[in-house]
């Protein structure tokens, strides 16, 4: 019996250094989360994750956030949609394909766990965190898509993680900063946010994450992923959930300002979770602390013996059935994912209000932040340089204003010089766009304009401007842009 199994860990790299090999090799962690920051060429990363099992010494279990739209962590191969563009689709065999897309570009590298999707329900449309990564407001929606694109993950040799168990979708708090409650009866959650928990135990789907959240009315002394009456109680013992629960990362702020050094990993395997993810984002030291909080819970008697045994076979159990072993992803089949994913994109793009004809060889104006904000889950955001270049091929006349978002003088010069330009008001911002952003949106009453809202689709409906929607930024939704904009 090895508490280490138990916790899921990361790397501060791209390469497995001797160091870090003899580290994982000493303590044999039950597997190791891969972020951004370690994703680089295919072949360095199939070796860094080989490197890894090599060194844990058994079938690991290799992780990810792979879900599609603005949260990936491999960006060189095809990119599966956002669900919220799934989810206006409504498309059920879309969003297992989406599962496949997302997959093919982990197994070949040899990466078996993939942390999606999210089953959140999207209750609150002001949700900082959760947003386009849900499947829509409708929980049968949400329960469909979001079971049929684990499936179709897990039919490709990925275990899917679906979260955020019991249910991130109401709530205006980012775990990652502070921790949220949501205070709703049973009878209100088991309406709306369990639903597709419900569906996803129903499957048998592989693997369940748990939410950094406190639901008082459930358990008024602990949030989720700490929750006996959540996790043993509801999850394990009514619903009869035989899968792995793993915990949403142990530093985010909701949990780690409450329960530092490893507490917060004790109450998680004595609430009922398997595997405990904890991120040191570079600094190994935190992993041990959180080892040796388990290992003297454990011989304190306050971690029985018994529960730490029964979570590492859960785990074992899972690596075996999604062993990991790398498959071709080839470039026939990343040809036909990439126009896949371009089709969804076109599917699901959407106009609000009477949009103006734009002249391809006519002068136009494209306003955009410099480089939006981010926060929480996501890794990365599009800017205004990249947008543009996506842009100019269609509108080799187009001209680029940049802002920050809150000082627009060169936005303002810039119209004053090109009064008969088409402009193209572009929001990719995640949050809020800002005052000043409206403020320029209703001076633009009166001029030929487009808004490209390419995050957020909410902010289409607070400019009021003539909109197309992509729910998401990545290559397929920009060129679909493209497409529509010069049909």
């Amino acid at each position: 019996m090895n508490p280490a199994r138990t916790l899921i860990v990361d790397l501060p790299g791209p390469d497995l250094t001797p160091e870090q090999g003899r580290f994982l090799a000493r303590h044999s962690f039950g597997g190791v989360c891969l972020f951004a920051r370690n994703i680089t060429a295919p072949e360095r990363t199939a070796r860094l994750v080989a490197d890894i099992r090599s060194a844990l010494g058994h079938d690991a279990l290799v992780a990810t956030d792979q879900e599609g739209g603005a949260v990936l962590r491999r960006l060189d191969v095809p990119h599966p949609p956002t669900p919220q563009a799934l989810g206006r689709l409504g498309d059920t065999e879309a969003a297992r394909e989406a599962g496949r897309v997302a997959a093919r570009g982990l197994i070949e590298l040899g990466i078996n766990w993939n942390y999606a999707p999210s089953l959140d329900v999207n209750v609150d449309p002001l949700n900082p965190v959760i947003g386009e990564r849900s499947f829509g407001a409708d929980p049968r929606v949400v329960a469909e898509l979001g079971v049929a694109w684990a499936q179709g993950s897990e039919e490709l040799g990925v275990l899917s993680a679906v979260k955020h168990f019991p249910g991130h979708g109401d709530t205006r708090t980012d775990s990652h900063l502070a921790l949220p409650v949501v205070d709703k009866s049973r009878a209100e959650l088991e309406a709306v946010e369990w639903r597709p928990f419900r569906a996803a135990v129903r499957a048998n789907l592989g693997s369940i994450m748990t939410a950094h959240i406190l639901y008082p009315q459930i358990d008024a002394g602990h949030p989720a992923t700490l929750s006996p009456a959540l996790l043993h109680d509801l999850l394990r013992r009514e619903w009869g959930y035989g899968g792995v629960i793993v915990t949403d990362a142990m530093d985010m702020r909701a949990v780690a300002d409450r329960y530092p050094d490893g507490r917060g990993a004790v109450l998680a395997l004595g609430a009922g979770a398997d595997a405990v993810l904890v991120c040191g984002h570079g600094d190994l030291d935190i992993h041990v602390r959180h080892l040796e909080a388990v290992q003297r819970a454990v011989q304190a008697g306050e971690l029985s013996s018994g529960r730490v045994v029964e979570a590492v076979g859960c785990l074992e159990q899972a690596a075996r059935r999604f062993p990991g072993r790398p498959r071709a992803y080839t470039a026939a089949q990343q040809q036909t994912d990439d126009a896949w994913a371009t089709g969804i994109a076109q599917r699901s793009l959407h106009s609000l209000g009477h949009r103006p004809s734009l002249d391809p060889q006519g002068t136009v104006v494209l306003i955009a932040h410099r480089q939006p904000a981010l926060g929480g889950p996501y890794g990365d955001s599009l800017g205004g340089e990249k947008l543009a270049h996506a842009l100019r091929p269609a509108f080799p006349k187009l001209r680029l204003a940049l802002h920050d978002g809150q000082d627009l003088s060169a936005v303002t010069a810039l119209l004053s010089e090109c009064p008969d330009a088409a402009i193209l008001l572009a929001t990719t911002e995640r949050w809020d766009v800002g005052e000043a952003v409206r403020q320029l949106a209703r001076n633009l009453g009166g001029r030929r304009v487009v808004h490209l809202a390419l995050w957020n689709p909410d902010v289409a409906v607070d400019l009021g401007l003539p909109a197309l929607i992509t729910d998401g930024f990545r290559p397929a939704q920009l060129r679909a842009v493209v497409s529509r904009l010069t049909a």
